[in-house]
């Protein structure tokens, strides 16, 4: 049975009597202004691609499911034993993620289940001791960044596989009773994994080049068996993360949203914000990880997949209200995209070859701009371009209230073909004139080839 290697143990071993972080490292400081520069490219990419992979796309059945159904080691061995993901191409994958318009990406280096597709030293569960016997991680970074987008990894804060990672409530052997995790918990040390999941993290920052993003994942230090920032020792742990990789972007939920430095973005899950995300009445970065389904790794029989437009809605208001979109695909065990994923991908990707001008820069529209009937509106600071969103096709003339005098010229983005603008309404039978400060946008009848068409309005 795979197992940390006795060099490890041994190593890990002598941190044993540590029973906590013993001193803070002092975070990096820098201005509003500073951050803003640092986080510049992934604010104007917008849009970027989670993957989700590990043994768990063998049962197939959503990436939790040694807890959900509370498999033990033993019996969640076989994922190990016959993981062989011959087909994996990560050049393939990267090709899929930038012609969907992605401009960068973030795979999961290690999940929950603890497995690892990186060759790391302080442990024997990863993907070299498979039957694949390679550094599935190092191929995959080559590979994304060949095609020219930034890197991320995802790092499981959680283990379910480490002998010393203290029993919980999230983990597969959760207990009924404080008895119970006593007695689930006696030999287990969490000062060893403590060390363990430091030393991951280093060879993770230090062995593949420049990272882009981390996704340190996950705390839940309220209500009973949780565990948050004295578990993980967060401010340590980001220290070194912020030493060894400068400019590299991280996630907030190491337990440190009130610890300045202690995040760069707000990560909504599977879920969309109703407005910009705010921390104390300010606006803040964001982004919203999403799923084609209802799952994160490969499930073969989950049904409720979003339809290319859902997802193309779901990125455009994720913008419009100022945020990014992380959008998930898990990969089979033999190493490909599933079929549906890769429709949905390549849809995305059509509408985004002639509309990612929309998307890319884009933020939320100034306040000046109401937004029309069964549209959303992006914006382009630098530019001064707004952008409409038809989400439901205008019978010919679409009335945009307020906007007399603040638009020199209006196109269709997707075939740049002039939209005439006026104030007023005019057919055979009847003309109204708009009311005072309404611009009136004139379209075909008929809508074009687009899933969902842009007019490119040019701000006086």
């Amino acid at each position: 049975m795979p197992r940390l290697c006795l060099s490890s143990v041994l190593l890990l071993a002598a941190f044993a009597g540590l029973v906590g972080p013993t001193a803070t490292a002092q975070l990096p400081t820098e201005t509003r202004a500073e951050k803003e520069a640092r986080l510049r490219w992934w604010t104007e990419a917008r849009f970027g691609m989670f993957i989700h992979w590990g043994l768990y796309a063998q049962a197939a059945r959503h990436e939790w499911v040694k807890k959900h159904e509370r498999l033990t080691d033993e019996q969640y061995q076989p994922y190990f034993d016959h993981f062989e993901p011959d087909l994996y191409d990560p050049r393939a994958w990267a090709r899929m993620a930038r012609q969907a318009g992605m401009k960068y990406a973030v795979i999961t280096a290690k999940h929950h289940e603890g497995f690892c597709l990186f060759d790391s030293r302080f442990t024997d569960y990863k993907a070299t001791n498979t039957p694949i016997r390679r550094d599935l991680l190092r191929e995959w970074v080559d590979a994304f960044r060949a095609e020219g987008l930034r890197v991320g990894f995802y790092y499981s804060l959680l283990d379910w596989h480490h002998p010393h990672y203290t029993v919980d409530r999230n983990h597969p052997q959760s207990a009924q009773s404080a008895a119970d995790y006593d007695r689930l918990n006696q030999g287990r040390d969490m000062a060893i994994y403590r060390q363990y999941l430091r030393d991951q993290v280093r060879e993770l920052l230090t062995g593949y080049g420049k990272i882009d993003i981390i996704w340190l994942d996950y705390s839940f230090p309220s209500g009973a068996h949780g565990k948050g920032r004295q578990d993980w020792d967060s401010e340590n742990l980001l220290a070194m993360v912020r030493e060894l990789q400068p400019g590299i972007i991280v996630n907030d939920r190491l337990d440190l949203l009130d610890v300045e430095g202690g995040w760069d973005f707000r990560s909504p899950e599977q879920f969309k914000p109703r407005e910009w995300v705010t921390m104390n009445g300010v606006r803040v970065p964001w982004e919203t990880c999403q799923t084609f389904s209802g799952s994160w790794g490969y499930y073969r029989d989950e049904m409720t997949w979003k339809d290319p437009k859902q997802l193309l809605v779901l990125l455009i208001e994720t913008v419009s209200k100022g945020g990014n979109l992380l959008l998930n695909v898990g990969p089979t065990a033999r190493g490909t995209f599933d079929q549906r994923a890769q429709d949905r991908l390549q849809a995305i990707g059509q509408w985004m070859a002639v509309n990612s001008r929309s998307i890319y820069g884009c933020t939320a529209a100034p306040d000046e701009f109401p937004v029309p009937e069964q549209s959303l509106l992006t914006f382009d600071p630098d530019t001064r371009r707004l952008y409409v969103h038809l989400l439901d096709w205008p019978m010919g003339q679409l009335v945009m209230p307020g906007y007399a005098g603040k638009v020199q010229y209006a196109q269709l983005l997707h075939d740049a073909s002039e939209v005439k603008i006026s104030t007023s309404r005019t057919t055979i039978w009847m003309s109204e004139a708009a009311k005072e400060g309404d611009l009136v946008l004139t379209l075909p009848m008929v809508k074009p080839e687009v899933e969902i068409p842009v007019v490119e309005l040019f701000l006086q």
